[in-house]
Protein backbone atom coordinates (compact mmCIF):
# COMPACT_ATOMS: atom_id res chain seq x y z
CA UNK A 1 0.00 0.00 0.00
CA UNK A 2 1.47 3.54 -0.63
CA UNK A 3 0.30 6.51 0.43
CA UNK A 4 -1.96 6.99 3.68
CA UNK A 5 -5.45 6.49 4.30
CA UNK A 6 -6.77 8.58 7.10
CA UNK A 7 -10.22 8.30 9.57
CA UNK A 8 -10.89 9.91 12.63
CA UNK A 9 -10.12 7.82 15.73
CA UNK A 10 -14.05 9.08 17.00
CA UNK A 11 -17.11 8.58 15.23
CA UNK A 12 -20.83 8.52 16.27
CA UNK A 13 -22.12 4.66 16.27
CA UNK A 14 -23.75 4.05 13.04
CA UNK A 15 -21.82 7.59 10.99
CA UNK A 16 -21.54 6.60 7.49
CA UNK A 17 -18.12 7.64 5.98
CA UNK A 18 -16.98 7.62 2.24
CA UNK A 19 -13.62 6.17 1.00
CA UNK A 20 -11.94 6.19 -2.42
CA UNK A 21 -13.25 2.99 -4.74
CA UNK A 22 -10.60 1.31 -4.14
CA UNK A 23 -10.87 0.77 -0.42
CA UNK A 24 -14.30 -1.09 0.54
CA UNK A 25 -15.28 -1.67 4.72
CA UNK A 26 -15.73 -5.37 5.44
CA UNK A 27 -16.60 -4.90 9.11
CA UNK A 28 -16.91 -2.59 11.94
CA UNK A 29 -16.78 -3.07 15.15
CA UNK A 30 -17.49 -0.68 17.88
CA UNK A 31 -15.73 -1.81 21.51
CA UNK A 32 -17.90 0.27 23.68
CA UNK A 33 -21.82 1.16 24.02
CA UNK A 34 -21.27 4.37 24.53
CA UNK A 35 -22.53 7.47 22.14
CA UNK A 36 -19.23 8.44 20.74
CA UNK A 37 -16.87 5.20 20.76
CA UNK A 38 -13.31 4.10 19.25
CA UNK A 39 -14.20 2.34 15.88
CA UNK A 40 -12.30 -0.39 14.55
CA UNK A 41 -12.48 -0.52 10.41
CA UNK A 42 -11.24 -3.25 8.61
CA UNK A 43 -10.71 -2.14 5.23
CA UNK A 44 -9.66 -4.49 2.03
CA UNK A 45 -7.66 -2.99 -0.90
CA UNK A 46 -10.11 -3.60 -3.44
CA UNK A 47 -7.74 -2.74 -5.95
CA UNK A 48 -4.20 -4.03 -5.14
CA UNK A 49 -3.28 -7.75 -5.44
CA UNK A 50 -0.01 -8.90 -3.28
CA UNK A 51 1.71 -11.77 -4.45
CA UNK A 52 1.66 -14.68 -1.88
CA UNK A 53 3.26 -17.42 -3.81
CA UNK A 54 4.79 -18.28 -6.73
CA UNK A 55 6.77 -21.13 -8.68
CA UNK A 56 9.20 -19.31 -11.13
CA UNK A 57 10.93 -22.50 -12.40
CA UNK A 58 14.06 -20.95 -12.73
CA UNK A 59 17.16 -22.68 -13.13
CA UNK A 60 17.22 -26.77 -14.07
CA UNK A 61 15.69 -28.05 -10.46
CA UNK A 62 12.19 -29.31 -9.76
CA UNK A 63 11.04 -27.92 -6.32
CA UNK A 64 9.45 -31.29 -5.27
CA UNK A 65 9.36 -29.22 -1.74
CA UNK A 66 6.08 -27.17 -3.65
CA UNK A 67 4.74 -30.01 -5.76
CA UNK A 68 3.67 -34.03 -5.39
CA UNK A 69 2.60 -36.37 -8.39
CA UNK A 70 -0.29 -38.47 -9.10
CA UNK A 71 0.54 -42.10 -10.01
CA UNK A 72 -1.22 -45.11 -11.14
CA UNK A 73 -3.90 -45.76 -14.28
CA UNK A 74 -6.34 -43.03 -14.51
CA UNK A 75 -10.01 -44.02 -15.37
CA UNK A 76 -11.96 -40.91 -14.71
CA UNK A 77 -13.65 -39.87 -17.95
CA UNK A 78 -12.27 -43.02 -19.52
CA UNK A 79 -8.84 -41.54 -19.61
CA UNK A 80 -6.15 -43.69 -21.78
CA UNK A 81 -2.93 -42.40 -20.01
CA UNK A 82 -1.23 -43.74 -16.58
CA UNK A 83 0.48 -40.87 -14.84
CA UNK A 84 3.93 -41.10 -14.01
CA UNK A 85 6.63 -38.44 -13.48
CA UNK A 86 6.76 -37.19 -17.24
CA UNK A 87 8.03 -33.46 -16.30
CA UNK A 88 11.21 -32.00 -16.16
CA UNK A 89 12.67 -28.06 -15.91
CA UNK A 90 14.46 -26.73 -18.79
CA UNK A 91 15.39 -23.22 -19.35
CA UNK A 92 12.99 -21.93 -16.95
CA UNK A 93 10.27 -23.46 -17.60
CA UNK A 94 8.27 -26.98 -16.12
CA UNK A 95 7.79 -29.58 -19.19
CA UNK A 96 5.07 -31.85 -19.02
CA UNK A 97 4.95 -34.62 -21.38
CA UNK A 98 3.03 -37.61 -22.86
CA UNK A 99 5.02 -39.93 -24.24
CA UNK A 100 3.33 -43.09 -26.28
CA UNK A 101 5.02 -46.33 -24.68
CA UNK A 102 3.47 -49.24 -21.87
CA UNK A 103 3.08 -49.00 -18.12
CA UNK A 104 0.75 -51.35 -16.58
CA UNK A 105 -1.70 -51.84 -19.70
CA UNK A 106 -2.07 -48.63 -21.08
CA UNK A 107 -0.49 -47.38 -24.01
CA UNK A 108 0.73 -43.65 -22.82
CA UNK A 109 2.18 -42.12 -20.26
CA UNK A 110 1.94 -38.35 -18.76
CA UNK A 111 2.04 -36.85 -15.52
CA UNK A 112 -0.53 -34.73 -13.11
CA UNK A 113 1.01 -32.70 -10.40
CA UNK A 114 -0.70 -30.86 -7.53
CA UNK A 115 0.98 -27.70 -5.37
CA UNK A 116 1.46 -28.47 -1.82
CA UNK A 117 0.03 -25.25 -1.44
CA UNK A 118 -3.94 -24.53 -1.23
CA UNK A 119 -5.74 -20.95 -1.02
CA UNK A 120 -8.85 -19.36 -0.81
CA UNK A 121 -10.38 -16.98 -2.61
CA UNK A 122 -7.70 -15.08 -5.02
CA UNK A 123 -6.04 -14.15 -8.55
CA UNK A 124 -3.94 -17.42 -10.17
CA UNK A 125 -2.39 -17.11 -12.38
CA UNK A 126 -0.42 -19.63 -14.77
CA UNK A 127 2.14 -18.55 -17.76
CA UNK A 128 1.75 -21.42 -20.17
CA UNK A 129 2.78 -22.83 -24.21
CA UNK A 130 0.34 -25.56 -24.40
CA UNK A 131 1.17 -29.13 -26.61
CA UNK A 132 -0.60 -29.77 -30.25
CA UNK A 133 -1.96 -33.38 -31.29
CA UNK A 134 -4.85 -35.67 -31.39
CA UNK A 135 -6.39 -36.30 -28.08
CA UNK A 136 -4.31 -34.63 -25.82
CA UNK A 137 -6.10 -32.92 -23.08
CA UNK A 138 -3.87 -30.31 -21.11
CA UNK A 139 -5.40 -28.58 -18.46
CA UNK A 140 -4.75 -25.98 -15.69
CA UNK A 141 -7.24 -26.31 -12.51
CA UNK A 142 -7.78 -25.83 -8.96
CA UNK A 143 -9.11 -28.49 -6.56
CA UNK A 144 -10.05 -28.58 -2.98
CA UNK A 145 -7.57 -30.86 -0.30
CA UNK A 146 -10.06 -34.25 -1.07
CA UNK A 147 -9.63 -33.78 -4.72
CA UNK A 148 -13.47 -35.01 -5.32
CA UNK A 149 -14.82 -32.67 -7.93
CA UNK A 150 -18.36 -32.99 -6.34
CA UNK A 151 -16.66 -30.90 -3.83
CA UNK A 152 -15.67 -28.32 -6.47
CA UNK A 153 -13.42 -28.06 -9.33
CA UNK A 154 -12.10 -25.05 -11.07
CA UNK A 155 -10.56 -25.58 -14.27
CA UNK A 156 -8.78 -22.63 -15.24
CA UNK A 157 -8.42 -23.64 -18.80
CA UNK A 158 -8.71 -27.01 -20.25
CA UNK A 159 -7.77 -26.99 -24.14
CA UNK A 160 -8.19 -30.10 -27.38
CA UNK A 161 -4.78 -30.23 -28.64
CA UNK A 162 -6.67 -30.76 -32.39
CA UNK A 163 -8.13 -27.31 -31.75
CA UNK A 164 -5.22 -25.26 -30.68
CA UNK A 165 -7.08 -21.90 -30.83
CA UNK A 166 -9.92 -22.77 -28.54
CA UNK A 167 -10.04 -23.12 -24.58
CA UNK A 168 -12.79 -23.79 -22.11
CA UNK A 169 -13.20 -22.98 -18.14
CA UNK A 170 -15.47 -24.48 -15.81
CA UNK A 171 -16.87 -24.98 -12.79
CA UNK A 172 -18.12 -28.77 -11.09
CA UNK A 173 -20.03 -29.58 -7.85
CA UNK A 174 -22.81 -31.23 -6.25
CA UNK A 175 -22.98 -34.92 -5.52
CA UNK A 176 -21.35 -38.04 -6.81
CA UNK A 177 -21.81 -38.84 -10.12
CA UNK A 178 -24.31 -38.62 -11.78
CA UNK A 179 -25.21 -35.73 -9.32
CA UNK A 180 -22.29 -33.96 -10.27
CA UNK A 181 -23.30 -30.85 -11.62
CA UNK A 182 -21.09 -28.67 -14.19
CA UNK A 183 -20.97 -25.33 -15.43
CA UNK A 184 -19.35 -24.83 -18.57
CA UNK A 185 -17.99 -21.56 -20.14
CA UNK A 186 -18.22 -23.62 -23.46
CA UNK A 187 -15.19 -23.32 -26.04
CA UNK A 188 -13.97 -20.13 -26.85
CA UNK A 189 -12.01 -19.58 -29.62
CA UNK A 190 -9.56 -17.17 -30.11
CA UNK A 191 -7.36 -15.61 -33.26
CA UNK A 192 -4.21 -17.49 -31.66
CA UNK A 193 -2.09 -20.78 -31.36
CA UNK A 194 -1.94 -21.62 -27.76
CA UNK A 195 0.65 -24.05 -29.03
CA UNK A 196 3.32 -21.60 -30.58
CA UNK A 197 2.95 -18.91 -27.92
CA UNK A 198 3.18 -18.40 -23.89
CA UNK A 199 -0.10 -16.69 -22.92
CA UNK A 200 -1.11 -16.22 -19.00
CA UNK A 201 -4.48 -18.49 -18.38
CA UNK A 202 -5.92 -16.42 -15.30
CA UNK A 203 -9.07 -16.43 -13.03
CA UNK A 204 -10.46 -14.04 -10.06
CA UNK A 205 -11.98 -16.04 -7.32
CA UNK A 206 -14.09 -14.11 -4.21
CA UNK A 207 -17.24 -14.79 -2.23
CA UNK A 208 -18.98 -13.30 -4.98
CA UNK A 209 -17.89 -14.23 -8.48
CA UNK A 210 -15.08 -16.42 -10.62
CA UNK A 211 -13.65 -15.00 -13.68
CA UNK A 212 -11.96 -16.15 -16.42
CA UNK A 213 -8.70 -14.24 -17.95
CA UNK A 214 -7.03 -14.70 -21.12
CA UNK A 215 -3.59 -12.31 -21.06
CA UNK A 216 -5.41 -10.28 -18.93
CA UNK A 217 -8.44 -9.65 -20.70
CA UNK A 218 -12.02 -11.24 -18.54
CA UNK A 219 -13.84 -13.62 -21.14
CA UNK A 220 -16.22 -15.13 -18.48
CA UNK A 221 -17.96 -14.72 -15.31
CA UNK A 222 -19.86 -16.82 -12.84
CA UNK A 223 -22.14 -15.20 -9.81
CA UNK A 224 -21.04 -17.75 -6.94
CA UNK A 225 -22.90 -15.55 -4.00
CA UNK A 226 -26.05 -17.76 -4.65
CA UNK A 227 -27.18 -21.69 -3.62
CA UNK A 228 -25.27 -23.32 -6.38
CA UNK A 229 -27.20 -26.61 -5.63
CA UNK A 230 -29.16 -27.47 -9.02
CA UNK A 231 -28.63 -30.92 -9.22
CA UNK A 232 -30.55 -34.32 -8.09
CA UNK A 233 -30.60 -36.01 -4.64
CA UNK A 234 -30.14 -34.15 -1.69
CA UNK A 235 -28.29 -30.68 -1.68
CA UNK A 236 -24.96 -30.77 0.47
CA UNK A 237 -24.59 -27.59 0.58
CA UNK A 238 -25.89 -25.41 3.45
CA UNK A 239 -24.69 -21.84 2.53
CA UNK A 240 -24.11 -19.76 -0.62
CA UNK A 241 -21.20 -19.86 -2.34
CA UNK A 242 -20.53 -23.29 -0.71
CA UNK A 243 -18.34 -25.64 -2.05
CA UNK A 244 -16.49 -22.62 -3.25
CA UNK A 245 -15.28 -20.80 -0.04
CA UNK A 246 -12.17 -23.04 1.14
CA UNK A 247 -8.94 -24.00 0.52
CA UNK A 248 -8.35 -24.72 -3.03
CA UNK A 249 -4.97 -25.88 -4.47
CA UNK A 250 -3.38 -25.99 -8.44
CA UNK A 251 -2.79 -28.97 -11.17
CA UNK A 252 -1.55 -29.29 -14.04
CA UNK A 253 -1.77 -32.10 -16.13
CA UNK A 254 -1.88 -33.85 -19.48
CA UNK A 255 -4.37 -36.47 -20.65
CA UNK A 256 -5.05 -38.46 -23.29
CA UNK A 257 -8.17 -39.24 -24.80
CA UNK A 258 -11.78 -40.04 -23.12
CA UNK A 259 -15.08 -37.99 -23.17
CA UNK A 260 -13.74 -34.52 -23.50
CA UNK A 261 -13.13 -36.08 -27.14
CA UNK A 262 -17.07 -37.24 -28.34
CA UNK A 263 -16.22 -40.11 -31.41
CA UNK A 264 -18.83 -37.84 -33.14
CA UNK A 265 -17.37 -34.92 -33.28
CA UNK A 266 -13.17 -35.60 -32.83
CA UNK A 267 -13.50 -39.36 -34.29
CA UNK A 268 -12.13 -42.77 -32.26
CA UNK A 269 -9.68 -42.56 -29.69
CA UNK A 270 -6.03 -42.04 -30.66
CA UNK A 271 -3.96 -44.98 -30.96
CA UNK A 272 -0.25 -45.36 -30.28
CA UNK A 273 0.46 -45.41 -33.37
CA UNK A 274 -1.23 -42.28 -34.43
CA UNK A 275 0.45 -40.22 -31.47
CA UNK A 276 3.96 -40.64 -33.06
CA UNK A 277 2.71 -38.21 -35.19
CA UNK A 278 1.99 -35.61 -31.72
CA UNK A 279 3.64 -32.74 -33.31
CA UNK A 280 4.11 -31.15 -29.82
CA UNK A 281 2.87 -33.84 -26.80
CA UNK A 282 4.19 -31.27 -24.14
CA UNK A 283 3.35 -28.44 -22.20
CA UNK A 284 5.29 -25.77 -21.11
CA UNK A 285 5.00 -23.56 -17.87
CA UNK A 286 6.89 -20.58 -17.36
CA UNK A 287 5.18 -19.72 -13.95
CA UNK A 288 2.73 -19.76 -11.72
CA UNK A 289 1.74 -17.17 -9.42
CA UNK A 290 -1.61 -16.91 -6.64
CA UNK A 291 -2.35 -12.99 -5.39
CA UNK A 292 -4.41 -11.97 -2.31
CA UNK A 293 -6.11 -8.70 -1.67
CA UNK A 294 -5.08 -7.46 1.90
CA UNK A 295 -7.11 -6.67 4.87
CA UNK A 296 -5.64 -3.50 7.00
CA UNK A 297 -7.49 -2.56 10.58
CA UNK A 298 -6.95 0.50 12.54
Amino acid sequence: MTGMLTIPGTVSIGATIKLMKRYQIIDVKHPFADHFSHVLYVIRLTGNWELVWSDEFNGDLFNDSEWKYSSGAWTTNNELQYYASNTRVEKGHLIIEAKAEEKDGRHFTSARLTSKKAWTYGKFECRARLPKGKHLWPAIWLMPQNNEAASGEIDIMEYRGQRTDTIAGALHYGGVAPDTVSKVTKDRKFSTDFSATFHTFGLTWDKNHIKWFLDGNEFHTENINRDMWSGNGTNPYKHKGEPYNKDFHWILNIAVGGKFFPEKVFGPQVTASEATKWEKPTMEVDWLRVYQQKSIAF
